[in-house]
């Protein structure tokens, strides 16, 4: 073996040992902070990763937002909200006893008809998404009542872009 193989082969093994030291130090921390929250546990403190919380009133959680917003005269669901359907269909999917009803609503804008098919259509998008996730069709109610219950009475803008939209219920919740 020559010299250069020597040099190379030492630097190899020197930095293989840096990053065995640094992986041990990792493990020796991960170590050391699960001992310590079992003592905070045991000590009466509760740590946060050990608390089971209610993942529909955690607003950390996608399952604690049950209203999807559409844009005027629109049934297609934004991009932005898709990760809540799909925490709800996953949700679904996992606990098969588990039923909703996807209520429709529309602003005041058009007729009572239409906004009633509007609603019915927007409920329909989000049935749709979480079909597609494998949530049967059995755990799924639609509802739609169109401009009838609005949540802002207003009649510009600000009070039309909170009414457009579909409530996620759990009966019983």
């Amino acid at each position: 073996m020559n010299k250069w193989n020597k040099f190379l082969l030492v630097g190899l093994l020197a930095s293989f040992g840096v990053a065995c030291t640094s992986t041990s130090e990792t493990q020796t921390d991960e170590t050391q902070t699960q001992q310590d929250a079992q003592t905070d546990s045991r000590s009466g403190a509760q740590d946060q990763t050990t608390i089971q919380s209610d993942p529909f009133t955690d607003p950390s959680n996608p399952l604690s937002t049950t209203t999807i917003y559409f844009d005027f005269d629109r049934s297609e669901v934004k991009a932005a909200d898709r990760e809540v359907v799909m925490a709800h269909a996953r949700y679904l999917a996992d606990n098969a006893d588990v039923k909703i009803v996807l209520e429709g609503h529309a602003d005041e804008r058009g007729t009572r008809e239409y906004n009633i098919a509007l609603g019915e259509r927007r409920a329909k998008a989000v049935s749709q998404l979480m079909l597609l996730q494998g949530v049967s069709q059995s755990q799924i109610d639609i509802v739609s009542f169109g401009e009838e219950r609005p949540v802002a009475l207003g009649h510009d803008e600000s009070a039309w872009s909170v009414n457009r939209r579909v409530e996620i219920l759990y009966p019983g919740r």
